[in-house]
């Protein structure tokens, strides 16, 4: 971390050099004063996304084991499953009946179950649920 700090106050200090040496007469005089602008914008751009690199620690999200004892202990069946997979991604119930092949009344019987076993009232409560209880990625 403090290394990090390091590098950025010395590059932060090139900078302030470079823009003082920008203003030397002749260098005013040889280029437009918005191709100046845009050097300070690229610079500080690149500055910022390393910055932001350096100091962010990279988080990779664990792999999802589905938690098949809660699938049993529930009794939620694979269809049912199927069910909340498809809730969880945020479709609607003709959505789900059309990529399951089966009929929009079904679809409300197994969300019907759901909320029975899942103990729960609403689809943003199920999927909530069925996420603590690592059902669903």
């Amino acid at each position: 971390m403090k290394r990090s700090i390091l590098i950025y106050a010395g590059v932060l200090a090139a900078a302030a050099f470079v823009l003082q040496w920008i203003e030397y007469q002749y260098m005013v005089h040889a280029f437009a004063t918005e191709f100046y602008i845009v050097l300070i914008g690229i610079g500080f751009t690149a500055l910022g996304l390393w910055v932001g690199r350096a100091l962010t620690p990279d988080r990779r999200a664990p792999d999802f084991a589905l938690n098949e004892a809660a699938l049993q202990s529930l009794g939620i069946t694979k269809r049912e499953h199927r069910v909340l997979e498809q809730l969880a991604s945020g479709q609607s119930n003709k959505e789900i009946a059309s990529a399951l092949h089966v009929s929009p009344n079904t679809v409300k019987t197994h969300i019907a179950k759901l909320y029975d076993k899942l103990d729960v009232s609403q689809r943003v409560q199920a999927v909530q649920k069925a996420k603590d209880l690592q059902l669903i990625p």
